[in-house]
């Protein structure tokens, strides 16, 4: 089911490693042109171009595109008692978590009466979207609603396809979601017109154009974002998931195939790699996934994924050149299961997140770690981070100078001005000096 890679006794430049590592063949610029069109009809019709969509897309018609806020908040009746835990201890857990990365106002001081000060500002409002496809994400709504708000957004609101069976609204587990987060403005509006619709607005629906759009989606919502990237901040191009797991022989094979399975089940171009300097667990692993995987409750999607171009059973010589691997690959998820796992996190650079231990596995961070599931996917992770509060957040400097301080500065700002052939910014701090002897 699974190929093998064998990477022993090469010793491969970071190019190389670039061009052997498996990826999907995701081709987000071919989606950018289907998407377009979608995107400015939105732009210029609105209303009347959502709705085109979803009869088109989600086979959905005459229903209300903005979810009345009393059916948000009812939908918690149907939420079964165990879930609705489940999903309160997770807010708990983000509520935490997020609010450990909302940086500190930092302050600098040149002298007395020069000082920098170091704020990080909220955006003002964001949209969320969550996607209504193969499952429901409200574990995906949580990720963003909670962190937007440990940052301080003032103003949120979530969109998620229209499904026919709960009568034109998103998924009843999108909104239990909603209502726990307390987020009242939800749109039954999917794909690239929910991105669209947050980006330019739709005022017959009540719908304000938002800064920063958030949340996972199918390619074509990760090229709609493309699209108005720049007119609105994005999180990311979130293509499908992927995993990755560094092991060596002490490893327990069936611990690694179950997480590769459990990644695969997401979606058939799910990439799901293993990387061992061990040939013997390599092959236990590969008997566990044949063994486990027809078992599983999708185990079509899963023998697709696992079979594809995307995942893949990697040999490498020793862990530091796993390490190279996975650095090069830059895992959305990066599971650590050997016996030196703090020696190989040390040499570990590019991961959307790293999950040390056996006993630590991705499904983990995907519903009740505390961690946030949003991560950079497609090998961007080498440049990027998952999302946080950080994410709603901008750094401003506030700059204050008394007149003893800007009078120090004086010289050196003419000597840079004068530089730069710029007379008239040293001009601008001159000036206040001479006008002081007119008056």
């Amino acid at each position: 089911m699974m190929r093998t890679i064998d990477l022993r006794q090469q010793s491969l430049t970071r190019s190389e490693l670039l061009r052997l590592v498996p990826r999907a063949a995701v081709d987000t610029g071919t989606a950018v042109e289907r998407v377009r069109p979608l995107v400015d009809a939105v732009r210029e019709f609105g209303e009347t171009a959502l709705r085109d969509q979803a009869r088109e897309f989600d086979r959905v018609e005459d229903h209300a595109l903005r979810v009345p806020t009393e059916r948000v908040r009812a939908s918690l009746d149907t939420c079964p008692s165990e879930v609705r835990d489940a999903l309160e201890a997770l807010i708990e857990k983000l509520r935490l978590a997020s609010a450990a990365q909302v940086p500190e106002q930092r302050v600098t001081r040149f002298g007395n009466g020069a000082v920098i000060t170091q704020r990080w500002q909220p955006v003002g409002r964001v949209g969320l979207y969550a996607p209504g496809g193969k499952a429901a994400y409200p574990s995906s709504v949580l990720m963003n609603a909670i962190s937007a708000q440990a940052a301080g957004v003032p103003s949120l609101a979530l969109a998620s396809p229209a499904q026919r069976e709960n009568g034109g609204a998103p998924h009843e587990a999108v909104l239990w979601a909603a209502a726990l987060a307390g987020i009242d403005e939800v749109y039954a509006i999917g794909g690239a017109g929910a991105i669209a619709a947050f980006a330019h607005g739709v005022p017959a629906i009540g719908l304000e154009p938002v800064d920063v759009v958030t949340g996972p989606g199918n390619v074509f919502v990760a090229a709609a974002k493309r699209v108005v990237s720049g007119l609105v901040g994005i999180d990311s191009e979130a293509g499908t998931t992927e995993i990755m797991i560094i092991a060596d022989d002490t490893a327990e094979p069936r611990f690694i195939a179950a997480d590769l399975i459990s990644q695969a089940e997401h979606d058939e171009a799910a990439a799901s790699v293993l990387v061992s300097d061990s040939e013997r667990l390599v092959e236990r692993v590969r008997t566990a996934v044949e063994e486990m995987a027809p078992r599983t409750a999708h185990a079509a999607r899963v023998h697709e994924a696992l079979g594809g171009p995307q995942s893949a059973l990697i040999l490498v010589d020793d862990l530091a050149s796993a390490a190279l691997v996975s650095n090069a690959y830059g895992p959305e998820h990066l599971e650590l299961q050997t016996a030196e796992d703090e020696a190989v996190l040390a040499r570990i650079e590019n991961a959307g997140a790293v999950f040390v231990g056996a006993y630590t596995p991705v499904s983990l961070g995907d519903y009740l770690a505390g961690s946030n599931h949003v991560l950079p996917t497609g090998g961007t992770a080498r440049f990027a981070s998952g999302l946080g509060a950080h994410t709603f957040l901008r750094p401003q400097q506030i700059v204050s100078y008394d007149r003893e301080s800007l009078s120090e500065a004086e010289g050196r700002l003419l000597v840079l001005a004068g530089a730069e052939g710029l007379p008239a910014h040293g001009e601008a701090v001159s000036e206040r000096f001479r006008s002081e002897g007119a008056r």
